[in-house]
């Protein structure tokens, strides 16, 4: 509805002005005509009523401009950003580390959507042997999540080939994700506590937070989960299906 009551605004001003310049014209020509806004206003109310399916037109053109100038922003962004992007020493990896498409998530470990698009990223490495998944920790959802989050850029740096596991379980588990659950599940999987319990004192791991909301502001990214492919971006959990064209088209 305020989609369609903005294109009736836009169109109703474009149609004035050009009511306007038409008039305008005709007068100077004539030296005739003399209308008042109050009829002009009339004949743009009685073109749009005529004509209403001007309003779609309008609205599917609008949209198709605004997505057309949002993707030439996020590739500026990301042309700009490539190596915090790609190759952050701060990030995860899932995957074939070589492979020729790298896709990055950024997460949260207390987003339902995430945990939903857990199995997505499952299915996509199980399928191909060449994609590189990228795990930006992006704690958004409040002080349990930093906490689990802390918890689990201690331990990659403890563990990192335990990492991949690590992930899946504590985003794959249920209910909340916080420190003690992130704990228990680090311990489970052969980290000592007292030395998780240091490297969480970590300053660059609040670092490297900080860079990774600097790179969702400057990718536009407000929620979880979302996606760096190849030079887009892809907001939401969209499904396997979804990112599979995205990757395909990276690769071309």
């Amino acid at each position: 509805m305020r989609k369609l009551l903005f294109a009736a605004s836009l169109a109703s001003a474009m149609v004035a002005g050009a009511a306007a310049n038409q008039l305008k014209a005709q007068e100077q020509v004539t030296g005739e005509v003399e209308l008042t806004r109050p009829q002009v206003e009339g004949i743009v109310r009685e073109y749009l009523l005529s004509n209403p399916e001007i309003l779609l037109e309008m609205q599917s053109a609008l949209e198709e401009k605004m997505k057309n100038q949002q993707a030439q922003a996020s590739q500026q962004a990301i042309a700009g950003s490539a190596e915090q992007i790609f190759q952050s020493a701060h990030d995860g990896i899932i995957g074939n580390p070589d492979g020729d498409v790298t896709i990055v998530e950024f997460f949260d470990y207390n987003c339902g959507y995430c945990k939903r698009a857990l199995s997505d990223m499952e299915a996509l490495l199980a399928k191909d042997g060449n994609l590189r998944f990228v795990l930006k920790e992006f704690p958004i959802l409040g002080p349990d999540s930093h906490a689990a989050h802390v918890v689990s850029m201690a331990f990659r740096k403890l563990a990192p080939e335990k990492y991949g596991e690590f992930h899946r379980r504590l985003l794959g588990s249920q209910g909340r994700a916080n420190e003690e659950t992130a704990m228990r599940i680090a311990t489970d999987l052969g980290v000592e506590e007292a030395a998780l319990r240091e490297s969480m004192k970590d300053p660059e791991i609040e670092k490297a937070f900080a860079e990774t909301y600097q790179l969702a502001n400057t990718l536009q990214i407000n929620g979880t989960p979302s996606y760096v492919v190849g030079q887009e971006v892809v907001y939401g959990a969209l499904g396997q299906d979804h990112l599979t064209e995205k990757i395909a088209a990276a690769r071309q």
